[in-house]
């Protein structure tokens, strides 16, 4: 399981350490309206957006008993990232391998904790909020042309399609295990080996050391 926060327009973000546990919590919006004789009533009036939260920490050296990769980020330059996002308005997608999460969301809140005895090391608490899509139009652009699909011509939306991964392919990796780890079903390996067949060739077996494959999301 590997957590992914990849920026459409600009730069992707691997965590380095995987947090302990992830919530998402989901909650119905309610109206309520008091009604004589019978005292409060409530009318379900929709779905709140979705929340997703975890934590964990940016450690200063690698470590392989508990970190993802290598090349891990400096943890100050995350933090900044964490903030960017957390300030921005464009929504980020946040992946998270062998789950079905693969969203569009707003960084809606970050706590960055400093700890003694650990120099350089930066513990974060991260809320997101998926991110629904919402058009307002002016008048102006409801009378402008628009293409086949109904989006004015001038239009810029987010892709709201889940975001193929891209993973190197390390010494003793098979097809299978791949699939195993990004889907949990290692029998989805064909799916693999179908979008990378010219880099694999005809072997689905022999895969080498180092290359790149593209997992379909």
């Amino acid at each position: 399981m590997d957590f992914y926060l990849i920026d459409p327009g600009g730069p992707q973000l691997q965590l380095p350490v995987n947090p302990g546990e992830v919530t998402i919590r989901r909650e119905k919006q309610y109206e309520t309206t008091n009604i004589i004789n019978l005292g409060e009533v409530d009318f379900p009036t929709g779905e709140k957006v979705k929340e997703i939260s975890f934590s964990s920490f940016f450690p200063v050296y690698y470590d392989s008993s508990y970190c993802s990769y290598q090349d891990i980020p400096d943890p100050q330059e995350a933090m900044n990232q964490l903030t960017s996002w957390a300030m921005g308005r464009s929504p980020v997608r946040l992946i998270i391998t062998n789950t079905i999460i693969n969203v569009l969301i707003l960084v809606a809140a970050h706590i960055s904790t400093f700890k003694g005895g650990e120099p350089g090391d930066v513990y974060y608490d991260l809320t997101c909020r998926t991110w629904r899509e919402i058009k307002v139009r002016t008048t102006a652009e409801a009378a402008a042309p628009a293409d086949i699909g109904g989006v004015a011509a001038n239009e810029s939306r987010p892709d709201l399609k889940p975001v193929p991964m891209k993973i190197k392919v390390k010494p003793g990796d098979s097809l299978w295990a791949i699939a195993k780890l990004q889907y949990g079903d290692g029998g989805r390996w064909r799916e693999i080996y179908e979008a990378n067949k010219d880099i694999i060739g005809p072997d689905p077996t022999l895969i080498a050391s180092g290359i790149q494959l593209v997992v379909p999301a």
